[in-house]
């Protein structure tokens, strides 16, 4: 059996950003699979508020370069990566000058989610999907961390469903309770659908409010875990109602090995995910 190979996708991952049960088990579950010798990729924001100098982060020229349109409007995608020494691990960031080079996270200095927060997500799961492509590399397993994420598994099913990168690839959505009030810009669906996704697909997100972004998740994975056991009851019986493996909240320790079995549940003996 050839062992698999996993992209972690994630909205926040330590030692770049503070720590919270996302950002660790962001970093934590990459090195446990890498330690098992698994092919991994771990992609992230390129937030303004990372330290580029102290994290050694370098652009990486031949992955760089491509625009990616967004609402009509091009962004250039730098793609950058720096090392974790500590997990022999590398990570690719996702940036851009306009979108990210704030220094600040996700929050402006009034406390106010940006306003650009849909167009930042949808570039960001675009620019992971397009650099993958670059590296030649077909993930068997694509594992989501955070609402920024959330887009990968629509984006995958309908604009990537026959790429022979991503044919087999199979989409697991982590999902977490670290979200944000109100809504996101209003007109995100319709941004969504010039990118050639149809809007009954993107109905979900009507009101791009942060249950509804964990439910275009749900909607679209191939499979689910409760990374919270603080998730609200309706999110919860979305994810009871999709009708794909689910793993129920694992705890914050000893979930490495519960993940990892899951990811062979997933792949269905396809590849090899855990050593036994």
């Amino acid at each position: 059996m050839s062992k698999a190979r996993i992209l972690y996708v994630s909205q926040h991952l330590v030692p770049f950003l503070p720590e919270t049960p996302m950002s660790a088990i962001s970093r934590h579950l990459p090195q446990g699979a890498h330690d098992k010798g698994r092919e991994i990729r771990v992609f992230m924001p390129r937030f303004g508020k990372i330290n580029e100098r102290r994290h050694q982060l370098h652009e990486v020229i031949r992955l760089s370069g491509m625009n990616l349109n967004v609402d009509d409007v091009d962004h250039p995608l730098i793609i950058k990566v720096a090392s974790i020494p500590t997990a022999r691990m590398q990570v690719y960031f996702i940036d851009n000058d306009d979108l990210f080079k704030r220094k600040a996270i996700l929050y402006d200095a009034d406390d106010n989610l940006f306003e650009d927060s849909d167009v930042r997500a949808i570039f960001f799961i675009r620019g992971v999907l397009e650099t993958v492509r670059k590296l030649g590399w077909a993930p068997d397993v694509i594992h989501c961390h955070g609402w920024m994420a959330n887009l990968l598994p629509l984006y995958l099913k309908n604009n990537y469903a026959d790429d022979p990168y991503f044919a087999n690839s199979k989409v697991i959505c982590s999902i977490y309770d670290e979200g944000y009030e109100g809504s996101l810009d209003s007109r995100m669906s319709e941004k969504i659908t010039f990118d050639g996704i149809a809007a009954d697909k993107v109905k979900t997100i009507k009101d791009p409010t942060f249950d509804n972004m964990n439910a275009i998740a749900i909607e679209n994975a191939d499979a689910i875990i409760t990374a919270s056991d603080e998730l609200n009851k309706e999110t919860l019986a979305k994810i009871n109602a999709a009708g794909v493996p689910v793993l129920p909240f694992p705890g914050v320790e000893g979930y490495l090995a519960d993940i990892n079995s899951f990811y062979d549940e997933v792949l269905e003996g396809k590849v090899e995910a855990v050593e036994e």
